[in-house]
């Protein structure tokens, strides 16, 4: 078989959720299938360490799709370009853009459609552009994978698409998040949290991940418990807001929050591994791999309780109203003062990630890959 791939995301150190559920599962699918031929589509010079095995074919498509007319120029006429000559069985998107030109059978991975429930959390073109394309790309689809039964739920509720059409495929965590010593912790904070026990925070400093109403929690939480613990934001600021920085900016305890940028994978595991917990306290999310990155790390976790999250966390976390401030750093307060808490949410983390890792996650998405082709 041939097999054409979105892989625009695949982007030297600076991957987040979509981008590592390429590079995971496509690492796993090329090198476990050495008799089908891939081709990797880029929109820019790519580095070498994406070409996994020597079945896989780059290509530069151009021009760089970093922008909603580019993306309509990119996947409608220099994709179709690409796939004419390539002629392969399948297009696979990993996130969930299609060609709406091409007569070559697509399967979408779509990880969930925050921008239908939240439309003022992104740039008017941005968000205008997926709530017009995404329901036309469900429906153009031979086939779509998600990351979670509540997104599944919610295409076949918004986009009217028949159950039978959509697979779920679970997220994972990378086999280098793991518990670290109490050295390396130590080490770890005189680093980033000037020594102090910490509250770590991991994603892209996007709307929906609330870090608004953190920042607010955080600062009620050293007003319950005055105490050198640190608040870690690791991120980039590509969507850094007014309301996110008023809501900063008015805080009692700025000085108390540190904000590391983004971090290389070494860095980012070695700094979940040491902090107090996770707090990630979204109000949407079609998964939430930081859920399992931390439970790998044996690192406690406060998270929300609504959209996919409950199904990801299971018992395992302590869940909490993203909407409620107070919720919030009562939690703080338990996971800073409640040993018994710490260790018993760890425990029961230990099970709970049992259900997800990348191998799982390859080998549902090349079943869906194969059960697409063979009924074309």
């Amino acid at each position: 078989m041939k097999i054409a791939v979105n892989t625009r995301l695949l982007l030297k150190d600076k991957m987040e959720g979509i981008g590592w559920f390429t590079y995971e599962t496509l690492k796993r699918i090329t090198t476990a299938h050495p008799e089908h031929q891939f081709y990797f589509l880029f929109d820019r010079p790519h580095d070498r360490s994406f070409i996994f095995s020597d079945n896989i074919t780059p290509v530069t498509v151009f021009p760089q799709a970093r922008h909603p007319f580019l993306f309509y120029w990119w996947f409608d006429y220099s994709v179709p370009l690409v796939l004419r000559r390539i002629k392969p069985d399948l297009f696979v998107s990993p996130d969930g853009y299609l060609s709406l030109t091409t007569r070559i059978r697509q399967l979408a991975v779509m990880h969930d459609l925050n921008f239908e429930h939240y439309p003022g959390d992104l740039p008017f073109l941005m968000g205008n552009y997926y709530r017009y394309f995404f329901p036309r790309f469900a429906r153009k689809a031979a086939h779509i994978v998600t990351v979670s039964g509540f997104s599944k739920k919610d295409i076949m509720e918004r986009y009217g698409i028949a159950p039978e059409k959509i697979d779920v495929v679970y997220n994972g965590a990378s086999d280098f998040y793991r518990p670290v010593d109490i050295t390396t912790r130590m080490a770890i904070r005189t680093t980033y949290s000037r020594g102090s026990p910490y509250f770590v925070f991991v994603g892209a400093l996007h709307p929906r991940k609330n870090l608004v109403n953190l920042f607010k929690a955080f600062d009620r939480f050293k007003d319950m418990m005055p105490s050198d613990l640190k608040l870690v934001i690791v991120g980039a600021r590509q969507w850094w807001t007014t309301e996110m920085r008023d809501a900063f900016h008015g805080m009692v305890h700025r000085d108390e929050v540190i904000f590391t940028g983004r971090l290389p994978s070494e860095a980012l595991h070695l700094v979940v591994a040491s902090a107090l917990a996770l707090t990630y306290v979204s109000y949407f999310e079609g998964f939430g791999i930081p859920i399992l990155e931390a439970f790998y790390c044996d690192t406690p976790v406060i998270t929300s309780n609504v959209t996919s999250i409950p199904e990801v966390a299971g018992d395992a976390a302590l869940m909490v109203d993203p909407f409620s401030i107070d919720a919030i750093a009562t939690a703080m307060f338990k996971i800073a003062t409640d040993e018994h808490t710490r260790l018993d949410l760890i425990t029961k983390a230990r099970v709970q990630r049992e259900k997800f890792n990348w191998d799982k996650t390859a080998d549902r998405l090349w079943q869906a890959i194969v059960k697409t082709i063979k009924t074309s």
